[in-house]
């Protein structure tokens, strides 16, 4: 009897310590700011905008292989146009950057938190993340698919949630054509 109670303190003992040296949590990996792109779109009654935005820090984080977390910090400072050019490019990037939209003096960055990951196919996942911008936190649902070391997500987000009214057939009429939807688009093609 006494040699059993000793053989289980032991194996208690060992399982304590070798446990107290395992890694709790999976492996972040950092995503290649440089390698990745981010593109946007917005849409208004006559047409669409599109551009790209930098993403400052980001890193999906994975347990083997399987993803189980994120997080992004986007630059809002380098919101650009894409689709214009001179003139036109320069005064849209300004307002776009200007307190009737993404105010970036105030608010330089943007922030998704991954708050819960399930596969949903072989290498997509259906993700619910915090997204953050002008100081204010909504949830959003996504996709994401993971090949290899590349990502690509799709964002459908409803700007009017984080105070950016302007232009909204929500909250004005009469806009007529020179409405702008709520809803933008964000796709990202990320290395890591």
């Amino acid at each position: 009897m006494k040699n059993t109670i000793k053989k289980l303190a032991v194996i208690a003992l060992v399982t304590v310590f070798a446990s107290s040296f395992t890694t709790i949590g999976g492996e972040k990996k950092a995503v290649k700011t440089e390698a990745s792109k981010v593109v946007w779109k917005g849409y208004k009654v006559t047409g669409s905008h599109e551009g790209t935005i930098a993403i400052k820090s980001g890193t999906l984080e994975f347990d083997k292989d399987k993803l189980v977390g994120g997080e992004f910090v986007m630059d809002m400072t380098t919101l650009s146009s894409t689709d214009l050019e001179g003139e036109y490019k320069g005064k849209l990037d300004g307002h776009l950057k200007s307190d009737d939209f993404f105010g970036v003096e105030k608010f330089p960055t943007s922030t998704l938190v991954f708050k819960k990951v399930k596969a949903s196919g072989k290498n997509a996942y259906h993700v619910t993340g915090d997204l953050t911008i002008k100081g204010k936190t909504h949830a959003i649902d996504f996709t994401i698919s993971i090949y290899g070391n590349k990502a690509t997500a799709s964002l459908k987000i409803d700007r009017t949630k984080y105070d950016i009214r302007y232009g909204s057939a929500s909250f004005f009429d009469d806009l007529k054509d020179k409405a702008i939807y709520d809803e933008f688009d964000i796709v990202a093609d990320l290395e890591f």
